[in-house]
């Protein structure tokens, strides 16, 4: 259905164009919604669409950076992409490295693989459904969460750009003290490398943002669970997602 390596390759030439516009003064124009949009966002996204409408060309892509298709089309779809061009523009603007590249291949509504490309440091994690989850930077190595960690050495991973009042009260109930503010997918990454154990986020993301990471944590050993404390599903009548918990025990 798709061959990995070449999936990667592609991916880091995306990175290598992104930090190219990175390294100089870009534009940045609003969306719609009145997010942020920059060159990066644009190349990054035709760079893989263009990939992988050429090495897959049956499975349909949902891209942030593309119209959406409508629900009554994309809930007949068995396999599907799903891409974040940039995520964390805001964090690409203020040019503090926190911003990654996001690919999931879906099945119904569960990612069955999930890629997290850090175009900053060149680094990237990946995950196959019952293969594991993996960081490669200069040596590819196996990951995985932290087990049977007191409450008093709890990491969480917070938001740096959307802390949220409610993350802090969810922060105050698990009584945890020590916290990582990051940016972008690399919330999941830390929790599934065992850098962090614990990550809730309240306010609104997309299905794009948290597909490729939650494979990625899933696969290294924790889970990420809906308000119910069910499994996160996809391909909803809206690709809004409500609060989720990303954790390793």
């Amino acid at each position: 259905m798709y061959n990995l390596e070449t999936i990667l390759e592609t991916m880091r030439l995306a990175s290598e164009e992104i930090m190219k516009i990175y390294s100089q003064d870009f534009q940045i124009t609003q969306k719609q919604d009145s997010s942020p949009l920059t060159q990066a966002d644009q190349i990054s996204h035709q760079i893989i669409t263009e990939f992988l409408e050429e090495h897959t060309p049956k499975i349909p892509i949902i891209s942030e950076e593309d119209d959406l298709p409508d629900y009554n089309t994309r809930k007949k779809w068995k396999y599907f992409w799903l891409l974040d061009p940039l995520d964390g523009t805001k964090e690409f603007i203020d040019k503090n490295g926190e911003f990654t590249v996001n690919l999931a291949l879906m099945q119904g509504t569960e990612p069955i693989l999930g890629i997290i490309q850090v175009p900053a440091s060149d680094t990237v994690y990946w995950a196959e459904k019952g293969k594991g989850a993996f960081k490669r930077e200069k040596l590819t190595q196996k990951i995985q969460v932290r087990k049977n960690v007191s409450t008093a050495d709890i990491v969480a991973a917070v938001s740096r750009s959307h802390l949220a009042p409610e993350d802090k009260k969810m922060l105050d109930k698990h009584k945890i003290k020590k916290t990582i503010a990051m940016g972008s997918a690399l919330k999941f990454c830390l929790v599934a490398e065992g850098k962090a154990d614990f990550y809730y986020r309240y306010n609104p993301t997309m299905e794009w943002d948290t597909a490729a990471g939650q494979i990625l944590v899933e696969e290294a050993g924790g889970v990420v669970l809906d308000e119910h404390g069910k499994t996160f599903g996809y391909n909803k009548t809206t690709l809004l997602n409500g609060s989720f918990l990303c954790k390793s025990f």
